[in-house]
C-alpha cells in the first residue's frame, strides 16, 4: 500500500486507523463475542443506538466487522455484526510506505452458508 504524492495515507490504512482510534468503536469490538444486531450491541455496550449505527458503519467500512443476516421465523430478518479480524498490523515497507494487514476472522463462503443453514434449521 503506497502513500500518495500529497503525503496522505491511503484510504484503507486511514479508515482502519480512524476506526481503532474511536473509543466507542473499540468498545463495540470488545463487546462482540458472537454476531449481534445493532440493537443488541447498543444495549450490551451502553452506547446510544444512533451512535452505534455510525460506529458500525465506520467499522464495516474499515473491514473490521462483517455483516450477516439473522434469519427469523417471523420473516423479519435482522442484520448482525461480527468481528472480522484476529490481528491488525501496520507495517513500514522497505520503500518507507505504510501498509495495513487485517488477519483472520473472516469465514469462507462455505462456512458462512453452513452457519446460515444451521440457523434456519434451529428456527424451523
Amino acid at each position: 500500500m503506497a502513500r500518495d504524492r500529497s503525503g496522505e495515507e491511503p484510504d484503507e490504512l486511514q479508515s482502519v486507523l480512524d476506526a481503532l482510534d474511536d473509543a466507542d468503536a473499540r468498545t463495540i469490538i470488545r463487546g462482540l463475542e458472537e454476531p449481534m444486531t445493532a440493537s443488541e450491541i447498543s444495549d450490551a455496550c451502553d452506547i446510544p443506538l444512533s451512535t452505534t449505527y455510525r460506529k458500525l458503519d465506520l467499522l464495516t467500512e474499515a473491514s473490521l466487522l462483517t455483516e450477516g443476516t439473522a434469519i427469523r421465523a417471523d420473516g423479519h430478518h435482522a442484520t448482525t455484526y461480527d468481528v472480522a479480524f484476529e490481528a491488525v498490523r501496520v507495517l513500514l515497507t522497505d520503500d518507507r510506505d505504510f501498509e495495513v494487514e487485517i488477519e483472520g476472522g473472516a469465514q469462507a463462503p462455505d462456512e458462512r452458508l453452513a452457519d446460515i443453514w444451521s440457523k434456519v434449521r434451529r428456527e424451523t
